[in-house]
């Protein structure tokens, strides 16, 4: 009999206001975990070896991921029995410029151990498999083991404000912003951008990083949502 294994996420274990919503509390791992299918560059997404002249956190609202998927096999880690807030994305070196590196080196698939001690921050095992393949191999001496304990590492120490309440009112990308800095003291409403779907729903937040992996001031060509740009936020099924 395969038995699952009980994780809390230590990250939303502190209670502080408005908390509730932001990350899930309890998080169970499946025993039978698939592994991933290589992850490698194509036409589309080409190996680039690049200087890396920043990083990006991001972080991905998951209410809205799981919108439409609450039935996908592939998503049942994230939609299914466990329910998420902000789950991590993944930790992205950028360039000096607008392109950035990605697919340095040919990868072996990511070891299962180091995947099911991170599904409770990023819950797709192909998921985990990209980032490493994509961004983690062009990290200078990280491994997998190594790359992902410094993201879920800096994805553990964020706070978040009042989903719930801010879901609610109108909202900008400005004043969101201007929340998650509050709930984030060092992290400014300059140093993230905010980005939605077509129709204006949270979708993630990019944080930027210099080279030592501080919080900075994002640079212009980042993207995101303009400060005055409208905003909703789904809170889920209720």
């Amino acid at each position: 009999m395969i038995r699952n294994r009980v994780l809390l996420v230590a990250a939303a274990a502190v209670a502080l206001p408005g908390m509730a919503g932001a990350q899930a509390n309890r998080c169970v791992v499946p025993g039978d975990i698939a592994p991933p299918l290589p992850d490698l560059p194509s036409e589309r997404e080409p190996q680039r070896v690049l200087p890396i002249g920043s990083y990006t956190l991001a972080i991905s609202w998951s209410p809205q991921y799981c919108r439409t998927r609450m039935h996908d096999p592939k998503a049942r880690m994230q939609c299914g029995a466990n329910r998420f807030g902000f789950v991590l994305h993944g930790l992205w070196p950028d360039g000096e410029g607008k392109d950035w590196p990605q697919y340095c080196t040919v990868t072996n698939i990511v070891p299962r151990a180091v995947l099911a001690a991170n599904l409770c921050s990023t819950p797709s095992a192909q998921l985990l498999q990209h980032e490493w393949a994509k961004h983690g191999t062009c990290m200078p001496g990280e491994t997998p083991a190594s790359y992902f304990r410094r993201s879920t590492g800096m994805y553990a120490k964020l706070r978040y404000p009042d989903m719930n309440a801010l879901s609610r009112r109108p909202l900008t990308a400005g004043q969101f912003a201007a929340a998650m800095a509050r709930a984030n003291p060092g992290i400014r409403a300059d140093m993230m951008r905010v980005t939605a779907n077509r129709e204006g729903w949270l979708d993630e937040v990019w944080l930027c990083l210099d080279k030592k992996f501080a919080y900075a001031t994002c640079p212009a060509h980042q993207g995101g949502l303009e400060p005055d740009a409208r905003l909703k936020i789904w809170r889920g099924p209720r």
